[in-house]
């Protein structure tokens, strides 16, 4: 037992100094020249791969020396002119925009179908809600799928189709009527219905403003049209022109209605003249073309007359985004351009020291230890 306590104290110690020794050395790189051309040349061309990536991609492409931002203020006001004719009357502005007052998102009329003039009342159910008694009729009962609250009493419908629940609401009830509905269409003007678009974005962290709307063209608005490259910063456009951008047919979309989205878009460099930066507009068709289920875009106010089919125009506000040089990102990118070239040197250590011939030797060369 004493020489075997004797050999567990020495292997202690031993285990100590090595802990100590790890702990006081120094580790100092040491430079080994290798001439081989093949491990040279794939040395030299991982490391310029590398500085091509951050040079030309990260730092002038992408424009990695510059800071942004993303989310600036911005504000979009739309104001629509024009008027237009059915068969049975002249619509005005505020009559086929919805909402009148003009915001990102609005609508324009382009087909009603006019039913009878409703009002508040009493008035049956529609077919849907068919009664053979008052005992079918709960008085004061209400659900998604009626047409008001029920009275109590089951009457017969007008035309002798016959009897449902009497209702307090609108009346005649959707359908109710004896005289089908009258479809009118408005796209007759409709595409020559203009429309103005006023962006203005402003990028609180530069305190850069810029508006779609040139002070010098303001009071040319009224005889100017919209074009991407002599007229520019006159945002009037067409309704007939924003279909025909989204190649659709503008008789056909404003039968069954349809969104159509103007996107603005400012992609700044704000080290260039503030002429630079310019609004960039692109037009895109938003709702499912050919949909099987609720096709086109339709609502229906109240009172009637109601609209069966409206061409939307959505306007989306956009996310501009301008850039900056700063010395902070600038830095940045580059300290990790010089942190990556070392990539090549390690690949190249990798292999050396495995996968080539004599590499016992080429590792007694690069770690060589010293008393």
């Amino acid at each position: 037992a004493g020489p075997a306590r004797a050999g567990l104290c020495r292997a202690s110690a031993t285990g100590m100094r090595g802990c100590g020794q790890a702990l006081s050395s120094y580790s100092s790189p040491q430079a080994v020249v290798v001439r081989d051309g093949r491990l040279g040349t794939a040395h030299r061309a991982l490391q310029l791969l590398v500085l091509l990536y951050f040079i030309g991609y990260v730092l002038i492409a992408q424009k990695g020396y510059q800071e942004t931002e993303m989310g600036p203020e911005s504000s979009v006001i739309t104001k629509v002119k024009g008027v237009m004719q059915s068969p049975s009357k002249v619509w005005d502005v505020g009559e086929y925009v919805a909402p009148p007052e003009g915001g990102s998102t609005f609508s324009i009329l382009t087909r009603v179908e006019v039913s009878t003039a409703q009002a508040m009342g009493t008035c049956p159910e529609g077919s849907s809600t068919a009664c053979s008694s008052d005992q079918d009729c709960i008085p004061g009962t209400m659900d998604v799928s009626s047409h008001g609250r029920r009275m109590g009493r089951c009457v017969p419908r007008a035309g002798g189709t016959g009897r449902g629940c009497e209702v307090q609401g609108w009346c005649p009830v959707d359908g109710g009527s004896t005289s089908p509905p009258r479809s009118e269409s408005l796209a007759g003007m409709a595409a020559q219905l203009t429309i103005l678009i006023k962006n203005h974005v402003h990028f609180p962290r530069f305190g850069f403003s810029k508006a779609n709307i040139r002070a010098a063209e303001g009071t040319n608005l009224k005889s100017c049209a919209f074009n991407a490259t002599s007229a520019l910063y006159c945002p009037i456009f067409r309704l007939g022109f924003l279909v025909e951008q989204v190649g659709e047919d503008f008789m056909v979309l404003a039968d069954k209605g349809g969104v159509i989205g103007v996107i603005i878009t400012w992609t700044c460099d704000l080290d260039l003249p503030d002429t630079e930066c310019n609004p960039h507009y692109s037009f895109r068709r938003l709702d499912p073309k050919g949909a099987l289920a609720s096709p086109g875009y339709n609502y229906s106010p109240i009172p009637c007359p109601s609209p069966a089919g409206t061409a939307g125009i959505a306007v989306p506000i956009p996310l501009p985004q301008v850039g900056k040089f700063s010395l902070i990102p600038t830095v940045i990118t580059l300290a990790t351009a010089l942190t990556s070239v070392g990539l090549g040197s390690f690949l190249c250590d990798w292999v050396l020291l495995c996968c080539m011939d004599k590499e016992q030797r080429y590792s007694s060369r690069k770690f060589e230890r010293v008393p």
